[in-house]
């Protein structure tokens, strides 16, 4: 890719940003604390599909005056949080995702003066867009003047988000941000009242707390507790009448920081790059093997490591980097900025009306002239996992 090629999105991105962001940052000035309020439904849409876009590693600082890591010399002087800002507002333009998710270091808080403004600008394309969405916190988010609490407290305080501080189920659970959405079938078929599709959101913490563990966190028991109930739960539902299904809907799950998993993988087997090392923590919680055991997670959405956007699949369930998003976040100069997309698809059932997920698929887009879509795969399909159980069976 030229010097030429590269500094043409940054030119668009400065135009778009000064033409909208009056009107992005008085969206964000309109919060209204939703927790207890009515928050909306998530459900499939008359065309039989569920789009989200994965949103990671904003690294949102001070706006305008704060600048780019990782880009050309040519590209420092225009470049600032704005460009990030400008990404998110061009990437649903593009795609119009039913759910917009931020895996954490939103905010990059060692350089945010103040932690609540930073907050409201870098969800500000969120909130004027009037889509619902949802985010968990990195390990950056807190070190501003919010604590983690804060910060998720603040979050759950803004306008149309789906995020919670904590389920309201469990008295005791680790971390802030731990909760889960449902979304239902096509309002008008057998599946309007059941979710087809589920949501896991969880906090995987900063950094290790334990004196003898270095590095960064994990998720921990109490929250892997919480996946457990609720994934049976939701397993309960979806298997029984109405419309009683066999195997239980898929799932989703989405937070920061990669599982020690994420290493089992290299280039002959995963689909993107990877380009740096697995910074996990450096101990493993197990809620890989917790994934596993609960049968219904299809795939794991993280951040964290801005150079790899890579999806490997491991025990029948794939591990997805989105890649990094935030201009004032490492990079490489030439290696745009990209954000994930995931659509799931419903199955048309014989009287020609809408029935359970049939497919998950996903691909990225760069922040370049074209917002070029790359890597498109199949992360999961009703007829191929049934293939995939019946294959020890046939002994091929």
């Amino acid at each position: 890719m030229t010097m030429k090629e590269v500094k043409i999105p940054f030119l668009i991105v400065v135009v778009v940003v000064a033409a909208l962001l009056p009107i992005w940052v008085l969206a964000a000035a309109k919060q209204h604390h939703q927790e207890g309020g009515e928050k909306k439904k998530l459900r499939f849409g008359s065309d039989g599909q569920f789009k989200i876009l994965q949103v990671a590693d904003m690294h949102y600082g001070n706006g305008k005056t704060t600048t780019c890591l990782d880009v050309f010399p040519s590209q420092f002087p225009t470049c600032s949080d704005l460009n990030t800002t400008a990404f998110v507002h061009r990437m649903i333009q593009a795609e119009k995702p039913n759910l917009i998710v931020f895996t954490g270091d939103n905010i990059y808080g060692f350089d945010a003066a103040d932690a609540a403004t930073s907050l409201n600008e870098a969800f500000a394309p969120a909130i004027s867009s009037n889509i619902p969405w949802a985010a968990v916190m990195g390990n950056h988010d807190q070190e501003s003047d919010l604590s983690r609490e804060g910060v998720m407290k603040h979050i759950v305080g803004l306008q149309d988000t789906l995020a919670q501080v904590n389920p309201s189920d469990q008295d005791v659970i680790d971390g802030f941000g731990n909760y889960n959405l449902e979304v239902s079938g096509v309002e008008g078929s057998g599946f309007e009242n059941k979710s087809v599709l589920n949501l896991y959101f969880l906090d995987s913490g900063d950094y290790s707390t334990v004196p003898s563990i270095s590095g960064y966190g994990w998720i921990k028991p109490s929250q892997q507790y919480w996946f457990e109930r609720t994934s049976a739960k939701l397993r309960k539902a979806y298997t029984s009448k109405p419309q009683a299904q066999k195997a239980p809907a898929p799932g989703l799950t989405f937070f920061h920081i990669p599982l020690p998993e994420f290493a089992s993988f290299d280039s002959s087997n995963f689909t993107g790059v990877r380009q740096e090392g697995i910074s996990s923590a450096s101990v493993n919680s197990g809620f890989f093997t917790t994934m596993v055991a609960a049968g219904d997670v299809k795939a794991a959405f993280i951040g964290h490591d801005h150079l790899n956007d890579f999806c490997g699949e491991l025990s029948g369930i794939n591990l997805c980097y989105a890649g990094g998003f935030g201009y004032h976040a490492y990079g490489k100069a030439g290696w745009n900025r990209r954000s994930r997309v995931v659509v799931a698809s419903l199955e048309k059932s014989e009287k020609g009306g809408w029935g359970a997920v049939k497919s998950i698929k996903t691909w990225k887009r760069l922040d370049d002239q074209h917002l070029t879509a790359i890597d498109g795969q199949v992360l999961w399909s009703k007829s191929s996992a049934g293939m995939r159980r019946k294959k020890p069976v046939g002994g091929t």
